[in-house]
């Protein structure tokens, strides 16, 4: 249960997804090839490798690379919000916005992977 993330700099992704978005360092090896580093929400298996991207090795990037946002949910967004912001996360717009599932916001790393905030609203909570 991994979703991988290409970063440039695993030490700096590291930090963010730490110390700003709060998530637990999980696994951190120093394989032959490549240094294998998950984090993941505490309480949860699901894991996120931040995977040295190709191209901070001199190599082409892999076709299709880019991955799609992370999604992390949270049960208040709004004040998740105020946390992330005052330890320096920058959001692309001021604040969480509703929309027909709940609330969300959106930021993303220095290498460009787009994270996604949201919290479900109360009825789909409760149906799901």
């Amino acid at each position: 249960m991994y979703v991988t993330l290409y970063v440039t700099n695993q030490d700096r992704a590291l930090r963010f997804y730490t110390e700003q978005l709060g998530l637990e360092k999980r696994i951190d090896f120093p394989g032959p090839d490549r240094r294998f580093l998950t984090v993941g929400v505490p309480g949860t298996p699901v894991e996120i490798i931040l995977w040295s991207h190709p191209a901070a090795a001199g190599q082409p990037a892999e076709p299709g690379a880019t991955s799609g946002p992370v999604i992390l949910e949270s049960d208040d967004l709004r004040a998740d919000f105020k946390v992330f912001r005052d330890r320096g996360v920058t959001f692309d717009q001021p604040e969480p916005e509703d929309y027909g599932f709940g609330v969300r916001i959106e930021t993303t790393d220095r290498d460009g992977n787009r994270i996604s905030l949201r919290e479900r609203s109360r009825a789909d909570r409760a149906n799901g």
